[in-house]
């Protein structure tokens, strides 16, 4: 059964779900999402260990602060739930910005984190930095009196759903109106990342997963796994949604290595 709960932390109260017993597993989701985003991985990962679901801190139920977004706040965030949790060590597992922030993670905590799964994670570069002002933003709308927004900020991520995903599709839409005025931070963070520095400082065993059809993240696939010696595992028939629409293929996915971790 998945269980709600709130804990103390520097920025405020951190929102998490979990289920389950155990090895514990923190997921964390991408921009602008929230635990939502795994609540049908969790129950799977949850039937054999202690699996948890966090709302990155400025996202979801969790405190908002007004500072500027930065990877290193949202991986404050994290190391203060872990710590909060008394957890010793866990297994780490984020998608899209998620996996950003993992990486953050895996680099402080060092032997703490005992595996590593980076799904649809972007390999930050100075070249990409350097493109950073020049993108279009992703998920940011402007307001309307009429409502027509909403129709505009479900457009932008429509293509990105399969027929029948409808119900994934309402769950981002509702996760991003809930931040609608910062949805763009946490992709504005992510290219500010000094990613370079970072991932030379990972010890756990890493894994990099990516649906097929996730076009913004496969070019990043093979230099990430690349930089961590790590794992890879394409995914046919998903994409940007994939703990979403293949939840059994992702957790598979991150029991094994998990399982492959405490060997």
């Amino acid at each position: 059964m998945l269980t709600a709960h709130y804990l103390a932390s520097r920025f405020g109260q951190l929102h998490y779900v979990e289920c389950g017993s155990g090895e514990p597993i923190l997921l964390l989701h991408q921009t602008p999402r929230s635990w939502t985003e795994y609540a049908h991985v969790l129950p799977l990962l949850g039937a054999r260990h202690r699996a948890i679901a966090m709302d990155t801190v400025g996202y979801g139920a969790s405190a908002k602060p007004a500072d500027d977004q930065s990877i290193e706040m949202f991986a404050d965030g994290v190391e203060d739930l872990i710590d909060g949790l008394g957890l010793e060590s866990v297994h780490l597992v984020g998608h899209h910005t998620g996996g950003v922030i993992a990486i953050e993670v895996a680099a402080r905590l060092r032997d703490r984190v005992r595996s590593l799964v980076l799904s649809a994670t972007p390999f930050v570069t100075p070249e990409t930095r350097a493109r950073a002002p020049w993108k279009r933003p992703i998920d940011w709308v402007q307001p309307k009196p009429d409502g027509s927004h909403l129709v505009e900020l479900w457009n932008r991520r429509r293509h990105f759903y399969q027929t029948g995903q409808d119900a994934a599709l309402t769950a981002f839409v509702a996760d991003a109106l809930r931040v609608l005025e910062r949805a763009e931070d946490g992709h504005i963070a992510i290219r500010a990342f000094l990613m370079e520095q970072r991932l030379p400082l990972i010890t756990a065993p890493a894994t990099v997963i990516c649906g097929q059809q996730d076009d913004p993240s496969m070019p990043s696939v093979e230099p990430l796994a690349a930089a961590l010696s790590a794992k890879v595992h394409v995914v046919p028939d998903a994409g940007v949604p994939f703990p979403e629409q293949r939840p059994d293929e992702f957790a598979r996915l991150v029991l094994e290595a998990v399982d492959h971790s405490m060997k």
